[in-house]
């Protein structure tokens, strides 16, 4: 029986907590920082990703 393929741009997105939750950056953290407001830097930390997620995600990365 051959292995699942990994989706590759969720490897690179998501990761696993410790507590077996998938977690993920937001967008617009990188660069041209100065010229954003205060609200959209602040709403943009990493979150983890609710319950209904889980299987989705369990499919795109089996080995994560």
């Amino acid at each position: 029986m051959p292995k699942i393929r990994s989706h590759s741009g969720t490897k690179k997105r998501v990761r696993k907590t410790g507590s077996g939750k998938y977690a993920m950056k937001r967008h617009s953290r990188n660069h041209l920082l100065m010229q954003k407001n205060k609200r959209q830097k602040r709403m943009n930390r990493t979150i983890t990703l609710p319950g209904t997620e889980t299987a989705r995600l369990r499919g795109l990365v089996p080995y994560l």
